[in-house]
């Protein structure tokens, strides 16, 4: 079997939640000995040099870019090209990330090569296969990744109906549509009359893996908006709460946008993750708003770390109870429920039982790999 995968971003910067799925699939794809290709946006830290790393990891077999687009450097390309056109025809121009030059270079991979399968991922990339002859007899699959609907509701004129009835129909052209939560498949499955797998995150299990604990208390957020607007809300209401004696290490890019406190240790970049987590006794994933499964908490409870969120940071999560997750809307019973993980070494027992069963069910590499042998008819 032959794979095109088209992810835009580096699949091996770890940090950001959207990355770690990549990977995992490029790792299963390698499990199974299947042949990918892979196709990402070239940008000014993603280049050459990280598709040779993909390489070397025995990732990919060949690797290529679309171009760089910077919109400031071509804004009468952007106008005339992009802008213009999706405001005479009334089209929603969110759900179409294709910029000048993305379409012929994917084509030239896809006039020179056979594939069996192409993978693309993210709706708003859908462009480059679908009405595309060049893809020839290849079938096509779609990660979604997340419900982008919901994701625009706070962008200029949103509306609804036709946002909701756009994602249906750009969907309705794919032979398999790939969805990371049950929300989401029950969803779509509602009015989309193809095949719908539900792929959880799978990650190796790693609560074997726990060393002593230097930080009490790991975060790890990317810089979107959702992450800043929750970050605040922890730090403003939930930290002041907190005994200034514990140890919080804030990983990626958020660290931008939290203030210096003598307790708190930010990493902005780190090579190993898993080196943070092993050393961390519990997780908190602050999250008020957004949707779909929290790649971080899956990463925590792959170590059998408690994880203390909000409510929307157990969406995705196939059981919403005793899957060693404490969740709560309320400033301070969040902080309560870190203090007693902290403080009450019985009490922390059942939560990491809890997380460790629940990984074992649903997201370790033989449940989801399963799941995936599947899809791809192994």
């Amino acid at each position: 079997m032959r794979i095109l995968y088209f992810y835009p971003e580096n699949p091996l910067h770890k940090t950001k939640g959207n990355n770690a799925r990549a990977l995992a699939l490029l790792e299963y794809f390698k499990n199974r000995n299947i042949e990918v290709d892979f196709v990402g946006v070239e940008t000014d830290i993603f280049g050459a040099n990280e598709i040779k790393a993909l390489k070397e990891e025995k990732l990919i077999s060949d690797g290529y870019f679309l171009p760089i687009f910077i919109r400031k450097k071509n804004k009468l390309k952007y106008f005339f090209y992009y802008s213009l056109p999706n405001k005479i025809k009334g089209k929603i121009g969110l759900f179409d990330n294709i910029r000048s030059g993305h379409l012929n270079a994917f084509n030239k991979v896809l006039k020179a090569n056979n594939y069996d399968i192409i993978l693309i991922s993210y709706l708003y990339w859908s462009k480059l296969v679908v009405n595309n002859p060049n893809v020839k007899k290849a079938k096509l699959m779609i990660d979604t990744h997340d419900f982008l609907t919901s994701q625009f509701q706070k962008k200029k004129n949103f509306r609804l109906g036709p946002f909701f009835e756009k994602e249906i129909e750009i969907l309705s052209h794919y032979d398999k549509i790939l969805v990371i939560s049950a929300e989401e498949k029950y969803l779509f499955s509602q009015f989309i009359d193809k095949e719908i797998a539900l792929v959880t995150h799978s990650l190796p299990q790693k609560s074997a893996l726990k060393t002593e604990s230097k930080y009490d208390i790991i975060y790890v957020a990317s810089e979107n908006e959702h992450n800043v607007k929750s970050a605040k809300w922890f730090f403003n209401l939930v930290y002041p709460l907190l005994p200034k004696s514990l140890k919080i290490a804030v990983v990626g890019k958020i660290g931008k946008f939290i203030g210096e406190h003598n307790n708190v240790e930010k990493i902005s970049f780190i090579e190993n993750l898993d080196d943070a987590y092993r050393e961390s006794k519990i997780a908190i994933c602050p999250m008020l708003s957004g949707t779909g499964i929290k790649i971080k908490v899956i990463e925590a409870l792959s170590f059998g770390i408690p994880v203390v969120c909000n409510e929307r940071g157990v969406d995705g999560l196939v059981n919403k109870t005793n899957n060693g997750c404490l969740v709560s809307n309320d400033s301070n019973e969040f902080a309560a429920y870190i203090n007693e993980l902290l403080t009450d070494s019985n009490f922390y027992h059942k939560i990491h039982s809890e997380a460790v069963s629940y990984f074992s069910n649903h997201h370790s590499t033989d449940a989801t790999y399963s799941v995936l042998d599947d899809v791809f008819k192994l």
